[in-house]
Formats: C-alpha cells, sequence, structure tokens
C-alpha cells in the first residue's frame, strides 16, 4: 500500500494543491543532478565504447593469422568483426580458431553484454527523451485535439507509451529499410535476400549464409549494426513496459487508496502531506510487519 501512496498516482487526473517554493527549489536540484548523472554516465559509457572497439581491433590485427574468414581490409575487418561480436549477431564469417583466440572471443562477449546493457538503459534512454522532447515541442503549438492524444497529462506531459512504441517501431523499420537497400545496391545481393539478411542482422539472429563481403558493406555495418541492435531492443523494452502498464492498471483498488486518491484530486491533501504520513507511518512500524495497533494510532 506504501508504494501507491508515495507513487505518482496514474488513477488520479491532477494535483490541484499549490507548489511550495521549497517543493520547487528541491525539484529543480533533483533535475539538475540527475542530468550531470546521467551525461557523466553517457560519457563514461562512450569513452568504455570506444576503448572496447580499439582493444579489439588491436587484438584482431595482432592475431590476424589466428582467425578465418572472408577478407577485405584488415582495419576495416577487425572494425567489424568487433561490432559483430557485440552486437550478438554473429554471422560467422570471421571467426576464431585457436584456443588463444578463443578464450579472448569469450572476454569479448561477456565485456560487449555489459556495454551494451550501459548503451540501452543511458544512452539510448537520454536520445530517446531528446526526440521526444523535440516533437513535444513540434506539436506544442499545433491542434489541441492531437496534442491530447500524443502527450500523458497523467505522467508529466510526457508521450504515451504507445506512441513511443510505434517511434521504436518506425526506427527499426528505418533500419530494416536502409540496410536492404545498402545490401542490394552496395553488395549486389537480390532484392529477396538483402530484405533477408537485413532482417536477420537487425533481429540479431545473423544465420551467416549471407554477409558483408565488401570494405564499403562492412564500414556501413559497423554503425548500422549498432544502432539496429539497440533500436531493435528499446522496441522489445517499450512492448514490455505496455504489458507491465496494462497488467498495473487491472490491479484492485483498496478503500484506503481510493479515499487518498479523491482526497488528492480535490486538493485536501498533497503529495508531501501524504510522505509526512508515511513517515510517520516507518517510524511506528519499527518491526518492518507493516502493521501498527490501534494503541499506537492513537497515541501518534
Amino acid at each position: 500500500m506504501e508504494e501507491s501512496l508515495i507513487s505518482p498516482d496514474s488513477r488520479s487526473r491532477h494535483e490541484s494543491s499549490p507548489e511550495t517554493p521549497e517543493t520547487s527549489v528541491t525539484a529543480v536540484s533533483t533535475t539538475v543532478a540527475d542530468h550531470l548523472r546521467r551525461n557523466w554516465i553517457i560519457t563514461l559509457a562512450i569513452i568504455g565504447l570506444c576503448l572496447y572497439i580499439a582493444f579489439v581491433v588491436c587484438i584482431f590485427c595482432f592475431y590476424r593469422d589466428q582467425y578465418s574468414g572472408s577478407e577485405t581490409h584488415p582495419i576495416v575487418d577487425a572494425f567489424y568483426f568487433s561490432v559483430v561480436t557485440m552486437s550478438t549477431v554473429g554471422y560467422g564469417d570471421i571467426v576464431p580458431l585457436t584456443k588463444t583466440t578463443k578464450i579472448i572471443s569469450i572476454g569479448f562477449v561477456i565485456i560487449s553484454i555489459v556495454l551494451l546493457d550501459i548503451l540501452i538503459n543511458w544512452v539510448v534512454d537520454h536520445v530517446l527523451a531528446l526526440q521526444e522532447t523535440a516533437i513535444l515541442a513540434l506539436i506544442a503549438t499545433r491542434n489541441r485535439a492531437i496534442r491530447a492524444h500524443i502527450v500523458d497529462v497523467e505522467n508529466d506531459g510526457k508521450m504515451k507509451m504507445v506512441w513511443k512504441l510505434g517511434l521504436a517501431l518506425c526506427v527499426v523499420v528505418t533500419c530494416i529499410v536502409v540496410g536492404a537497400c545498402v545490401l542490394c545496391f552496395g553488395e549486389e545481393l537480390g532484392f529477396l535476400d538483402s530484405v533477408y539478411l537485413s532482417v536477420m542482422s537487425v533481429t540479431t539472429v545473423g544465420y551467416g549464409d549471407e554477409t558483408f563481403k565488401t570494405v564499403g558493406g562492412r564500414i556501413f555495418a559497423v554503425v548500422w549494426l549498432v544502432l539496429s541492435t539497440v533500436a531493435m531492443a528499446c522496441l522489445f523494452i517499450y512492448f514490455a513496459q505496455i504489458r507491465v502498464d496494462g497488467k498495473v492498471m487491472e490491479l484492485p483498488v483498496s478503500e484506503s487508496e481510493f479515499v487518498v486518491s479523491k482526497l488528492k484530486e480535490c486538493g485536501k491533501i498533497s503529495e508531501d502531506d501524504i510522505k509526512l504520513f508515511v513517515s510517520e507511518y516507518e517510524k511506528l512500524d519499527g518491526n518492518t510487519l507493516r502493521k501498527i495497533t490501534s494503541q499506537q494510532l492513537l497515541e501518534c
């Protein structure tokens, strides 16, 4: 019950209680701190990604004779191998042969999983937030009906999750189309094979029967695979979030939660009042059983 009280109330339309100056200062300070922290993590993630790719390239070039597969340019092949490994596509057109390179490849995969997690959770979230802000600013002066359809007024005026899902889907489809065009005209594959390889790459399936074989194609793949892999991950995240939100909205509402929601809606109490009451309750509930006695209630 505590989480329902102190979290933003998605079941109420808005809070009509006035915001105090202290609350405004605290909110601004928290926003600035979160922004600085996010920027710092993004910077570290980008540095880590560059160091990872540079390290893989150096190792690949040093042990070049211990890898098998189609060759183009040594440096391009090294970058291509590092990104194919990091994106978990794993075409199989370049593979390690010796025990040394196989052990090194295991380390590459473990490190790449950590980097992908950081990229998806921080960098991509930041980029999509900027994109969302730009879209909301674009429709700010447009038709109010359109804005009301896109913006979730109950969630600090942010874009509705279904629109975020649609936006991520558009990015994934764009990646597939762009990849298919490059494969068709650059790698000279047939139309069906181009679409096939593009879909298999974006979804990180990577059967390996069709791959990038030219220098230009592999240079394109270095950038394209990173973007498409992250876009696909975001699509799944948004889809899962919508499913979770749907399950949450189906949860039953207790009588006390209904009363608190209505009091907030009428402006009788504020979120700060609720936090104060919850804090007092936690002090009385010293054994964290989520229960207090009637005597404790009368004495408080």
